[in-house]
């Protein structure tokens, strides 16, 4: 890492220190950098428990545990100046342990977390913000024996190293990220950067990963909740387009229990919603932008005009939902005939009674 000076046109080398001559302990120092800032590790990562010593018959306990965007569980262990040689025996511990832990104990996990270090917010409400909002009981957290292992150290030996790959190649997920500490005069510098596997390598696996996972899934005879759903929005698509409403006009049909149409500006978006017991119909304002829309919406003219019974909901200070539920067996297909004709006749009382008044905003409904 080098330092540039822009007057002289040169560049000139920061010093690189060791975490332990700057005073510097792997607990109080580096695991609470990394659980306040996870996205330095290169991803979203959610932190949902540090010093985890839930396993049965054994006092080990793991440095960090999160989730990834995938509902993967992750174990991060940091060993500040040295890896030492026997971390990998003892990261795939943590994570054979870990394989074992079901939804329900992932989410007294985090809420035991969200107790001891964030005021004890709600777990779930925490979840589904982390993943964009999915309802809650759609989630898949820890799914098969895909868990995953970052290591954190300033140096890695080579053994260590040369167990992480041959463990890649045997489909464990792992990473090595260097963290070195750097001198500017009095200033102190931190850089990560991953070693193993090389960004590009990783894209590359990660791609291969999950194609031989959708065809695995595809190779199923018994149909779940994806093959469902997209045999659902298949046949539904092509009527909302033929509609010839200002919204779903570029859609396709997808595994997800979710059909989205993003407004062109104001933060909002109307929402179509598959589920086993219901299905919804929603207008949501979200993010600074559609809090602001929302602020200047005309809630009431909006009712008199939908002229139909709808649930408010305020899921955090920048989410606000206008939701019509209409309960029905949503994967029973011989009651998807109804269930079209519902979402597209509320569908059009939604658009009718918000168009205007999200007009009156300078808000254009259509994308």
């Amino acid at each position: 890492m080098y330092q540039i000076d822009k007057t002289a046109n040169r560049i000139s080398p920061l010093q690189e220190k060791k975490f332990s001559e700057l005073g510097f302990r792997e607990r109080e120092h580096l695991q609470e950098w990394i659980a306040a800032n996870p996205e330095v590790l290169g991803e979203e990562l959610l932190i949902i428990q540090k010093e985890f010593d839930g396993f049965d018959e054994t006092r080990e306990r793991l440095d960090l545990l999160a989730l990834d965007k995938q509902g993967h569980l992750v174990v991060i262990e940091n060993k500040l100046d040295d890896s030492g040689r026997d971390v990998t025996w003892q990261a795939l511990k943590y994570a054979s342990y870990c394989a074992g832990l079901t939804k329900s104990q992932i989410v007294a996990i985090y809420q035991q977390y969200l107790d001891k270090y964030e005021q004890g917010d709600s777990a779930q409400q925490r979840l589904t913000d982390f993943f964009d909002d999915i309802e809650f009981d759609e989630l898949t957290l820890n799914p098969g024996s895909d868990q995953r292992i970052i290591f954190v150290a300033a140096n890695f030996r080579r053994e260590v190293t040369s167990t992480a790959l041959w463990l890649m190649d045997h489909r464990i997920r792992i990473q090595c990220i260097k963290a070195v500490p750097f001198a500017m005069g009095d200033q102190l510098l931190l850089n990560l950067d991953q070693i193993i596997p090389v960004k590009e390598a990783e894209e590359y696996m990660i791609g291969i990963r999950e194609k031989s996972d959708e065809i695995r899934v595809e190779g199923r005879q018994q149909a779940n909740r994806e093959v469902v759903r997209k045999r659902f929005w298949d046949q539904f698509v092509p009527m909302v387009k033929a509609a010839e409403l200002p919204v779903f006009t570029s859609v396709e049909p997808s595994v997800s229990a979710f059909l989205i149409h993003h407004c062109s500006q104001g933060g909002v978006k109307v929402v179509l919603e598959l589920r086993k017991v219901e299905v919804r119909v929603k207008l949501e304002f979200k993010g600074k932008a559609g809090m602001e829309t929302f602020r200047h919406f005309d809630k009431l003219a909006f009712s008199q005009s939908l002229g139909m019974q709808y649930e408010e909901k305020q899921l955090n200070d920048n989410f606000y939902q206008f939701v019509i539920v209409e309960p029905v067996d949503g994967f029973e297909e011989s009651e998807w005939e109804g269930i079209n004709t519902w979402l597209l006749e509320t569908l059009r009382k939604l658009v009718a009674a918000a168009e205007p008044e999200l007009r009156n905003i300078g808000v254009n409904i259509a994308f």
